[in-house]
């Protein structure tokens, strides 16, 4: 049933937010000149897929996690996006296409191998990750690889469709801050 609503919630927001998603992309691209960013990431059954967002930092930052990515490398307008959660609306594709879920744990990088052991301990490449979930309303990131495990594993676990309903509609309200970067 969930991946019901994650066909029809990626659809219509693609469609509805399209006047908001292409306004993004043009000052993106006055931004940076490459408004997309799109990484391979780790999904379900630890299968690669490539994840699509706005652009918030400069081109040439190292393929990272956000909690080592120098500061710096965050541009103005990437400030605004990630304090918004508008450089997220591109995965509304990467959910049509079921590579994710819009409730889920959020895709890590291949490179980042400790969270890969302790998630892969607890199953949870076993679901579709997501661009939204327990961990993020928590604010719990990818710095923390047990932690978040654990809260993806206690996510997992208590899933319903309540609680993917909570989830998004804590995410839409401004609850969590996303990905720290930086030391």
């Amino acid at each position: 049933m969930i991946r019901v609503f994650d066909i029809l919630f990626s659809m219509l927001g693609l469609i509805g937010l399209s006047p908001i998603m292409l306004l993004v992309w043009l000052l993106g691209w006055i931004d940076t000149r490459a408004p997309l960013f799109r990484q391979q990431r780790v999904g379900r059954n630890q299968q690669p897929f490539v994840l699509v967002k706005f652009r918030t930092m400069r081109p040439d930052t190292a393929s990272v996690a956000s909690h080592l990515a120098d500061a710096s490398a965050i541009t103005s307008l990437g400030y605004f996006l990630r304090r918004t959660k508008l450089d997220e609306l591109p995965q509304l594709w990467n959910v049509l296409i079921g590579d994710m879920s819009l409730v889920g744990p959020r895709p890590n990088l291949f490179n980042q191998l400790e969270l890969i052991k302790e998630r892969d301990a607890l199953d949870i490449y076993n679901v579709r990750p997501g661009i939204t979930g327990l961990a993020q309303v928590k604010d719990i990131d990818m710095s923390s690889p047990q932690l978040l495990a654990k809260t993806d594993a206690e996510m997992i676990s208590n899933m319903s469709l309540a609680n993917y309903f909570k989830y998004i509609f804590l995410t839409v309200a401004g609850k969590g801050q996303g990905d720290r970067v930086g030391f």
